[in-house]
């Protein structure tokens, strides 16, 4: 590979005089390696000991360094109520099969019946207050009480009455709870036949928002302390956690072990475990031997529905914990000792070593190096194998996929390969590491569960039933970057008559008279969107994506042979562009509107779509881009301009509809902004925890946007890599397999950058700098190519040492071309 490393001045004699080119700037050897974030090798360690609590002894036997001794003396026995005592509520959730399909009742009564497996469950979720009353069949004394909850989630505010005599008073109040077991001491001791709890806030959990009570016990219950301990992986990390247990008192002491992307949302319970969703204590259990073993998660139970583990993780953030689930009992006891002489994970991702990028990017700017680099390793986390034993468990399972490598949305969750996702994540494995193997394989399994209608299913959930009105199109859009990418065109010609059928069946059957897809026809007004939007009718992001999709079916087309097919798209793509601005242009606020049905509002992913489609005009992509800034935010640009859709849209960033806009500013000229927008939102991510990788969604504040359940590594998230590749360097395939390409640098406040693109017939690399009136390209481009260089206009240009007219593409073939702008 060549590099430019300079350019020797070059004086030229013009009309108006000589004109002395002066040198390029030099560059560095390439250092790009030294960004790379991934792990070394599949055996990863933690980095450190975050915090420990309790009987903790050699905190660093957890890394390696010998043995950490976990303690803990066996709880007293609780008090218990007058037998006869009975509970009321002011509501409890009706009997079921719970999440392990035994049956299992709420009833106040479980409050009071001594059993810790047992509780009540309120029936009104995120309604307030609830009510629980206990009436002791006897007077007893009370200093106070013990509420024991559910990590499925505690009450946080509540206060505790008692009746005295005759009348009720406040004893305590309790605020700003997170613990499971909370001993709530009254103001006096008191002697009373009454106490009631009036629940007004409970943690808001993937579970639910319930009030939930295990066992309310008479009096002040002080178990030991439960003896704890975090390890940081020092980023996010997937795959299997093991830990090296060298051995235990003989009562089969329990651990449990839970783990968390960020700090925030970890503690007795993961921040998300795939058994959430039918009822699962949110952590890993384990009954540890006498005898020195090592654990290593895996999905199942010891014994039927006891000491349960849910297998794979996604995580930065591990809690391990010398305890027991009652239900566990007496298989496990939370009590004894434990001896651990390390912990680690089996990282099972795709392993982006330096030696494994084919592609690459680097530049004078330090933050962008980072961003990229971090986004490939996002994008990583989410690169697996398909394992029936880590999906997601809402019916993603399918036989078609296992043992496929696939494009996961995160590495927490959902596990699931969604075809929106990939048009992001696609994009970046084809720029970093992979062929397109991972993005055929989802492409090619949604194609084979096409409905009879038509429609393309999002992903493999509900058994490739989750309706989404937008995703199809994602997956004409996806397949045509698979094929231009990799010249695969033998997917293009097996799944040609799918594509048919999505863009000529279906689509037409939600298109209304004026030529517009609108939600609600066809039976679809409760299909939803990426973010499951309730919006209706014509809306200007699923016409604008639609152009998009039927201008990459006409490229399918064409590639294959049809290019009846291809006219015909285009002219239909040209018809929706023009209802698009007839219809749902708002010319008061300068952007298209979300919808021409409801509240007036506009969307980040409409007005984007329409400037990448080539709907907007250069005057209106200026004022859209301009609306879409006016609400900038410092951890990115919002979503909607106003909260009429949602109660946040003004609040909420996606980096997936930002990708859009960001590429929309580099194509209209505003590279500054673009550059701005990556390191407002990237920067923020990368900044706070977990740090480096890339969030499903940012909330209010900058918070993560539902709270523990979001995916802080997730690939839609990963635009940031083509948008610094194909449009700041200027990389971008023009036909299948880079057969024609273009390089176009939009090079904005950067000195310089260069990289390399996968494809099919080697590496395309590109360097330019700019210093002063002096911009500088170098490109070489695999033989049997050719390709167009479009670089800024100038006094001078020289293609090859040569002078050229100014303006316009430079046409080239393959080899080292060097193009030298005197502006």
């Amino acid at each position: 590979m060549k590099w430019l490393r300079a350019i020797l001045p070059v004086t030229v004699l013009v009309a108006s005089g000589v004109v002395a080119a002066p040198a390029a700037t030099a560059l560095p050897g390439p250092g790009w390696q030294k960004y790379v974030v991934a792990p070394s090798s599949r055996d990863v360690e933690p980095v450190k000991v975050l915090s420990t609590s309790g009987d903790v002894t050699n905190p660093n036997g957890l890394l390696g360094r010998g043995v950490t001794t976990f303690k803990r003396q066996a709880p007293p026995p609780k008090p218990a109520w007058p037998a006869g005592t009975t509970a009321a509520a002011s509501s409890f959730h009706a009997p079921n099969n719970g999440g392990n399909g035994q049956p299992r009742t709420y009833e106040p009564g479980n409050a009071v019946d001594g059993n810790p497996d047992t509780f009540w469950n309120d029936d009104t979720i995120g309604a307030y207050p609830d009510v629980l009353t206990i009436t002791s069949a006897a007077p007893v004394e009370l200093p106070g009480v013990t509420i024991l909850s559910s990590v499925d989630g505690v009450p946080q505010d509540y206060t505790v009455e008692v009746l005295d005599a005759g009348a009720w008073r406040v004893a305590a109040s309790v605020s700003g709870n997170t613990a499971v077991q909370r001993a709530v001491a009254f103001d006096r001791p008191v002697t009373t036949t009454q106490v009631r709890i009036t629940v007004t806030k409970d943690q808001n959990t993937p579970s639910g928002e319930f009030s939930r009570v295990n066992e309310v016990w008479p009096g002040l219950v002080a178990d030991p302390p439960v003896p704890v301990a975090v390890v940081d992986f020092g980023k996010v990390v997937a795959g299997y956690p093991k830990i090296s247990f060298a051995g235990a008192s003989a009562n089969h002491p329990g651990i449990r072990v839970s783990t968390s992307e960020t700090q925030q949302y970890l503690g007795e319970r993961s921040d998300f475990s795939r058994s959430d969703f039918s009822g699962g204590p949110g952590s890993d259990q384990i009954a540890v031997p006498a005898t020195p073993t090592v654990w290593r998660d895996t999905k199942g139970c010891a014994n039927g529905t006891q000491v349960c583990a849910d297998g794979l993780r996604g995580f930065r953030y591990l809690r391990i914990s010398l305890d027991a689930l009652a239900s566990d009992a007496p298989l496990t006891e939370p009590s004894g000792e434990v001896r651990i002489n390390g912990v680690s994970l089996e990282f099972t991702p795709f392993l982006g070593t330096p030696s494994s990028y084919k592609g690459w990017f680097e530049s004078s700017d330090d933050a962008l190096n980072r961003y990229w680099y971090a986004a490939s390793y996002t994008n990583e986390l989410g690169m697996d194998t398909f394992r029936e034993s880590d999906v997601d468990p809402r019916g993603a399972f399918s036989p078609s996929l296992d043992g496929k490598l696939v494009l996961h949305d995160g590495a927490k969750r959902d596990r699931d390969p969604y075809v929106g996702d990939v048009a992001v994540s696609g994009l970046t494995e084809y720029l970093t590491h992979q062929d397109g193997t991972a993005a055929r394989n989802v492409l090619a399994d949604l194609a084979d569960h096409q409905r009879a209608d038509g429609w393309i299913p999002p992903a493999s959930i509900n058994n490739y039933t989750l309706p989404l009105f937008d995703y199809p199109l994602w997956w004409v859009t996806s397949s045509w970057d698979y094929v231009l990418y990799t010249g695969d065109t033998a997917y293009a010609s097996s799944y040609y008559s799918q594509l048919v059928k999505t863009l000529d069946a279906w689509y037409p059957s939600v298109t209304d008279s004026r030529g517009l897809l609108a939600k609600g026809l066809n039976g679809t007004g409760g299909y939803g969107d990426y973010a499951f939007l309730p919006r209706t009718g014509e809306v200007t992001y699923y016409n604008a994506l639609y152009v998009r999709a039927l201008q990459g079916a006409a490229g399918l087309a064409r590639a294959t042979g049809h290019a009846a097919d291809a006219d015909r798209w285009l002219s239909r793509a040209s018809g929706v562009a023009a209802a698009v601005n007839q219809y749902l242009w708002d010319p008061a606020a300068g952007a298209y509107l979300d919808s021409g049905t409801g509240a007036v509002r506009h969307g980040q992913d409409g007005n984007s779509q329409a400037v990448l489609a080539g709907i907007a005009s250069p005057a209106q992509a200026t004022s859209a881009l301009a609306r879409l800034a006016a609400g900038a935010l410092p951890y990115g640009n919002p979503f909607m301009d106003n909260d009429t859709l949602v109660s946040d849209g003004t609040k909420r960033v996606y980096a997936f509809t930002s990708f859009p806009e960001i590429q929309a500013r580099f194509r209209t000229g505003q590279a500054a902004s673009a550059i701005d927008q990556i390191k407002r939102m990237y920067g923020w991510m990368t900044s706070h925890d977990p740090g480096i990788t890339a969030w499903e969604g940012i909330g209010d504040g900058g918070s993560h946007y539902e709270q523990g359940y979001t995916s802080a590594a997730h690939g839609w998230s990963t635009g940031v890599v083509p948008a610094l590749t194909n449009e700041l360097l200027g990389v971008s395939p023009a036909s299948p397999g880079f057969a024609t390409w273009t390089v176009a640098p939009h090079p904005g406040s950067v000195s310089w950058a260069r990289g390399a693109v996968p494809t099919p017939k080697g590496a395309l690399s590109a360097s330019w700098t700019q210093q002063g009136s002096v911009f500088s390209l170098t490109v070489t481009a695999p033989r049997g190519t050719s390709g167009s260089l479009v670089v800024p206009a100038g006094r001078l240009v020289l293609l090859d040492g040569k002078p050229v007219r100014n303006g316009g593409p430079l046409a080239v073939s393959g080899g080292t071309h060097t193009v030298l702008v005197v502006r």
